[in-house]
């Protein structure tokens, strides 16, 4: 999460010098649909973003990346057999990212602006165990981590929203010519929207799929499925 939060920051700076352009960051909840929903039926929750080109107020192309985690298991063990009195926090995440190219129509209608919205590109599941130091009281106390399992598949999909404009740049209208410079914040928009998400067949893990073997080793309770996702997506939209 710490990284994909430094990859939006940077992202968001680049388009800081730019016209033209929005940059959103929102919150997601992710409800699995179909196949997906019978091995996961729990939400997924998240953080997301995105990056789009402006030729006009109508239409927009760009960019949209998203990270949720939809299981997370989290107990104490020794540190290893022969430390036995030093205890670690053990914390297994089961994650779900997307990257997608996003085509956007849109009727601006006032203060309020409904569109439309398609999309493709791709799922990447994996599931992560790290582990922590216990007694520190640095924020960044991970030991160790190795990704347990992972599998990335297409997908495609489109739904709609609403952005509605909570502020706007006012230009100045008197003898000195105010011009606008590069990078300006020109509007703010709160963003609501549902996207329906059709992905390919993938396998993964979820909560109770890794645990403990003979000699211990550690064994895999692998599922597979589609991974269909419906995302609602509540965040702001700054425009340049």
């Amino acid at each position: 999460m710490k990284k994909f939060i430094t990859i939006l920051i940077c992202v968001y700076s680049v388009i800081s010098f730019a016209d033209n352009g929005q940059a959103g960051i929102n919150f997601i909840f992710g409800i699995p649909q179909g196949e997906f929903r019978d091995n996961i039926d729990r939400l997924g929750y998240g953080i997301g973003g995105r990056l789009v080109y402006l030729p006009n107020d109508i239409f927009a192309i760009g960019g949209a990346l998203g990270i949720l985690a939809y299981g997370n298991e989290v107990r104490e063990e020794p540190f290893s057999y022969t430390i036995p009195d030093v205890t670690v926090r053990v914390t297994t995440t089961n994650n779900f990212f997307f990257g997608h190219i996003i085509a956007q129509v849109a009727a601006p209608m006032g203060y309020v602006k409904p569109y439309i919205e398609g999309h493709f590109g791709f799922n990447y599941l994996w599931t992560e165990t790290s582990i922590e130091n216990m007694g520190s009281s640095d924020d960044d106390n991970e030991i160790a981590s190795s990704t347990n399992f992972d599998d990335i598949v297409f997908c495609y999909g489109g739904g709609g929203g609403l952005m509605v404009k909570v502020y706007e740049e006012k230009h100045k209208t008197n003898i000195i010519h105010h011009k606008k410079s590069k990078g300006d914040l020109n509007k703010v928009y709160i963003d609501i929207k549902a996207i329906y998400t059709l992905g390919g067949t993938a396998e993964y893990l979820k909560e109770g799929s890794v645990h403990q073997g003979e000699s211990g080793t550690v064994e895999y309770d692998v599922s597979k499925s589609k991974t269909d996702l419906l995302t609602v997506q509540v965040g702001l939209v700054f425009e340049f």
